[in-house]
C-alpha cells in the first residue's frame, strides 16, 4: 500500500492512503541502516498490521527535501507579502523565492492587504521576472478564488513576515484553518517548548504544511544557497548567465558579464540584483566543511 507521511509525532509516521483515517506507523530497520529517515511529505510504501498500524518498507524518491524544517516533496512556496504595514523587505521576497528555486518547487508571491495598498510596482516587478503574482486581500476576499485555484492538488508552505496576513489568507481560503492549527499547537506546547512537529492540512482541495520554519523569514531556519548555484535560483538570470565573458562568473564585478549588462539596459531589476550579491556575500561566508558535508 503507498501513501503519503501528513504528520509525524513521538516516532510515529502518519500515513494518508486514501483509505479514512491516517495510519500511524514506524519505520522499518532498514531505513535506519540506509541512513533514511522518513519525513513528512514523504511518499512511501507501508505495510499495514492486524492493529491498524503499520510499517514503512520503503521512501519513494523525492522530488526535494529540506532540512530546517524536516518536509519533503513541497509542490509551491506562497511567499505572503504586504505593501501596507508592515512593507515587506524585497530582498525577504528574493530569498524565499530563491530558496524555493533552489529546492525545485514553484514561488508564488501574494501581495495581502491590497484593499490598503495594492503594491502594483512590486507585483509588476516581480511578474517581469516571471514569477506568478496574485494581488489578494484577506478582508475583501479579492484574490482568494485565484489562490485558492492556485493550491488545489498541490502540497504549498506558506511563508512570510510577521503581520502579512498569512493566518488570515489560510482562513480566508478555509475557514477554520487558524483555529485547527492553534489547537493542535497548544496540545504540542507549542510557544512553551521547541517543536520538531511538522504537519499537512487539507485546505482547499490541496495540502498545506504548517510548520514553525516556515512560518516567518527566520534566517536560522533556513539552509544557505551555495555561491556556486545562487545564479541558477535567479531565474531572469538564465538568459544570459551562459554568455559571460569569463567561465565561472559571479556576477558580480566582472567584465563582459552578461547578467550585468541586462542588469544595465534595464532587462534585470536592480533591486533582483542587489538581492543576489547579498546572498552571494552570505554564502560566501559558508565553511568548505559544511559544503563538503552536503555532497
Amino acid at each position: 500500500m503507498t501513501g503519503r507521511i501528513v504528520k509525524a509525532l513521538s516516532g510515529f509516521y502518519y500515513v494518508d492512503a486514501g483509505t479514512g483515517e491516517p495510519i500511524p506507523c514506524r519505520g522499518r530497520g532498514k531505513l535506519r541502516h540506509q541512513r533514511v529517515s522518513p519525513l513528512v511529505g514523504d511518499r512511501v510504501e507501508i505495510t499495514v498490521t492486524d492493529n491498524g498500524r503499520g510499517m514503512v518498507d520503503a521512501i519513494l524518491p523525492r522530488k526535494n527535501q529540506f532540512s530546517r524544517p524536516a518536509v519533503a516533496n513541497i509542490d509551491q512556496m506562497v511567499i505572503v507579502a504586504s505593501g501596507a504595514v508592515p512593507v515587506t523587505d524585497p530582498f525577504l521576497i528574493d530569498r524565499m523565492a530563491a530558496m524555493a528555486e533552489w529546492k525545485g518547487c514553484e514561488p508564488l508571491i501574494v501581495f495581502n492587504k491590497c484593499d490598503l495598498e495594492r503594491a502594483d510596482g512590486l507585483a509588476e516587478l516581480y511578474r517581469a521576472a516571471g514569477f506568478a503574482v496574485l494581488q489578494a486581500s484577506a478582508e475583501t476576499g479579492e484574490g482568494v478564488d485565484g489562490l485558492s485555484a492556485a493550491i488545489a492538488g498541490k502540497v504549498s508552505a506558506f511563508t512570510g513576515n510577521s503581520g502579512v496576513g498569512k493566518s488570515s489568507i489560510l482562513n480566508a481560503l478555509q475557514p477554520g484553518f487558524g483555529l485547527r492549527v492553534g489547537e493542535v499547537s497548544e496540545k504540542l506546547g507549542r510557544g512553551r517548548h521547541t517543536t520538531r512537529h511538522v504537519e499537512l492540512f487539507p485546505v482547499a482541495g490541496g495540502l498545506v504544511a504548517d510548520t514553525p520554519g516556515f512560518s516567518s523569514f527566520d534566517v536560522e531556519q533556513m539552509e544557505a544557497i551555495p555561491k556556486d548555484e545562487l545564479a541558477g535560483a535567479f531565474r531572469e538570470f538564465a538568459p544570459y548567465a551562459g554568455c559571460c565573458r569569463f567561465q565561472g562568473c559571479a556576477h558580480m564585478k566582472e567584465r563582459g558579464c552578461a547578467v550585468r549588462e541586462a542588469l544595465a539596459d534595464g532587462r534585470i531589476a536592480p533591486s533582483r540584483h542587489k538581492s543576489y550579491v547579498r546572498l552571494y556575500e552570505q554564502a560566501k561566508e559558508i565553511p568548505e566543511w559544511e559544503l563538503a558535508k552536503r555532497k
